[in-house]
């Protein structure tokens, strides 16, 4: 706001200046009669006055509300408010001369009419300029208000995709635990403290918009050791680490609902279990994430993809805006591999 009546202010002195100027030096030339002392006021009045007017008329605009009107029915009172300005400060301009020559007033309707008709080429351009540079202003201030709506928009929705994540992981941790408690108690006590870290860092990570790979792999591995609980030796774990990507920055639970979802459409469908792979790696300017299954991809690909492959999707979507890419395949015929690949921003 300070901005831009700064600049208003800037552009009313230095646009009336200048044209005060070349009146000033037009009335020099053209007329050696008229002494410099009455060139010199009669330009400063013109100077103040046009000033004045044009702040009164701008004034009234805003004050009438038509700032916001459409330019059809907007062009039509700019005309007539200018001609009413410009008829006022030919009337100022006959009431100077009068009172610095010290001569008796006389009024000319020609002269009159003469003079409204070149003052109001001045107002016209003035207010050209002005609603030029308004409408422009306002079609900023309307860009910036859109992309920051989507953006409130976006991040909204990323943080209620994040919150139907955790409810998820939590059912399938708390699923492994009671396994334990008829069978083995004291496991089952150990496996609580766990899970209590585990979501305490899912709690701390949850609420960040991306975070480092390697925390990311910290709660998939402490999720992988719960779910070694119901598992036990139907369960294989593999993993490669490239260590140049593991402070790239991603969507938390991003790794973690892939794992997940090896293991609930992989791995528990098997009744000899199988292997997990997790790997992470740099690929010219991109990093890929991979998590591989033993399992087959189901023919209904709409049955497979659940809640957390659809989200990952959608995340994927409104965070990367097209710079990453989802792909859910079989591999070999005996393992099914999720790819997420994103160009490192």
């Amino acid at each position: 706001m300070f901005k831009a009546r700064r600049t208003y202010w800037l552009a009313q002195i230095g646009g009336w200046a200048l044209l005060s100027l070349l009146i000033f030096s037009a009335s020099t030339f053209s007329n050696q009669k008229i002494e410099l002392k009455m060139i010199v006021i009669s330009t400063a009045c013109f100077f103040v006055f046009g000033i004045l007017l044009t702040h009164l008329m701008r004034f009234f605009f805003i004050r009438m509300g038509w700032l916001n009107m459409r330019l059809t029915n907007l062009i039509p009172r700019i005309i007539i408010t200018s001609i009413v300005v410009a008829a006022i400060m030919s009337l100022l301009n006959i009431l100077v001369s009068h009172l610095i020559s010290k001569t008796p007033l006389k009024f000319s309707v020609v002269e009159f009419s003469l003079d409204v008709s070149a003052t109001l080429i001045f107002f016209v351009l003035w207010n050209g300029v002005y609603f030029t540079f308004h409408f422009f202003q306002r079609s900023r201030e309307q860009e910036v208000n859109n992309l920051q709506l989507t953006a409130s928009h976006n991040e909204i929705e990323l943080k209620n995709l994040r919150s139907q994540l955790n409810p998820h992981f939590l059912f399938n941790s708390l699923n492994s635990i009671r396994a334990l408690i008829d069978i083995e108690p004291h496991r089952a006590q150990e496996n609580i403290t766990k899970l209590s870290n585990l979501l305490r860092k899912s709690l701390i990570i949850g609420s960040e918009q991306l975070v480092p790979l390697d925390e990311e792999l910290s709660i998939v591995q402490d999720y992988l050791d719960l779910e070694k609980v119901r598992f036990e030796e139907r369960l294989e774990i593999q993993q490669e680490f490239d260590a140049s990507v593991m402070n790239f920055l991603i969507p938390p639970f991003m790794l973690q609902t892939l794992v997940e979802n090896a293991l609930k459409h992989g791995v528990a469908q098997l009744i000899e279990g199988g292997t997990v792979w997790i790997r992470a790696k740099k690929i010219e300017d991109s990093v890929v994430l991979e998590v591989e299954n033993t399992g087959n991809l189901r023919s209904n690909k709409k049955d497979s993809i659940g809640i957390g492959i659809s989200n990952t999707l959608r995340r994927l979507e409104l965070q990367y805006r097209g710079k990453a890419t989802f792909n859910l395949k079989q591999n070999t015929p005996n393992t099914v591999i999720a790819i997420i690949e994103i160009k490192d921003l």
